[in-house]
């Protein structure tokens, strides 16, 4: 019966994960990316596959461009830099742009909009958005870990002998030093994915080398998609 119990938790758990679009997303994407390095740009099912999922999973971004919207109008939290601000608004402006071009996209690989020449054009755009976006998150990452780092080193002096991860306030700021090095992983492997799709270096981020790098960052967001562990009482 425990073991039952189990394994009915475990599933509840995938259900729960598979129940978010963004976590379908994801999937889709890492199948994306994945096929993309299989096929290395050339023709065959790989492709294919790699096509059709690109088109595929635009459908679960429609309006999603709202989020950071949303984000780029809202209060900046209390303590944060200006330049760290302007950056996180930069960010937000970016991605939302990118997000809203890519559903004239969708648009027009489907036949909705006729201007299939004006279509790939905003798409281009969209792509150079979210090539800043990801440079914008890369900068923002750096610069709140170096933070951190700080105001750990501070704990770090003002605990002195006492064992440092006893202490809730440091445990805190560790977890949160891991998550935004996972995220500054991200956001470097994603600005490599958006030279490769621009074809800005296509000697050096070939069709694989960008299917790899999406691939791996593809998976990273799924793994930060994951439902936090319940804590025992």
């Amino acid at each position: 019966m425990a073991s039952l119990d189990t394994v009915r938790g475990d599933l509840g758990l995938v259900v729960l994960y598979l129940s978010k679009a963004e976590a379908r997303d994801k999937i889709c994407r890492a199948i994306q990316y994945g096929s993309k390095f299989l096929s290395n740009g050339q023709p065959g099912p790989a492709q294919n596959v790699d096509k059709s999922t690109s088109l595929a999973r635009k459908v679960f971004r429609l309006f999603k461009f709202v989020n950071d919207l949303q984000a780029l109008i809202s209060p900046p939290a209390k303590g944060t830099p200006l330049p760290l601000i302007l950056l996180g608004k930069s960010k937000n402006a970016m991605l939302s742009t990118f997000l809203f071009l890519d559903q004239i996209v969708w648009a027009g690989r489907t036949g909705v909009y006729k201007n299939k020449e004006r279509a790939e054009f905003l798409g281009r755009i969209a792509f150079y958005c979210f090539l800043g976006s990801n440079t914008c998150t890369t900068i923002i990452e750096l610069a709140e870990l170096q933070r951190l780092s700080k105001s750990m080193k501070k704990l770090e002096k003002d605990l002195k002998h006492q064992e440092l991860y006893k202490n809730e306030q440091y445990r805190m700021k560790l977890k949160k030093s891991n998550e935004r090095l996972l995220a500054l992983i991200k956001s470097s492997l994603d600005i490599v994915v958006a030279v490769g799709l621009l074809q800005l270096a296509p000697k050096k981020v070939t069709p694989r080398v960008t299917g790899a790098f999406g691939f791996a960052s593809s998976l990273i967001a799924c793994y930060q998609l994951l439902p936090a562990p319940a804590k025992s009482k």
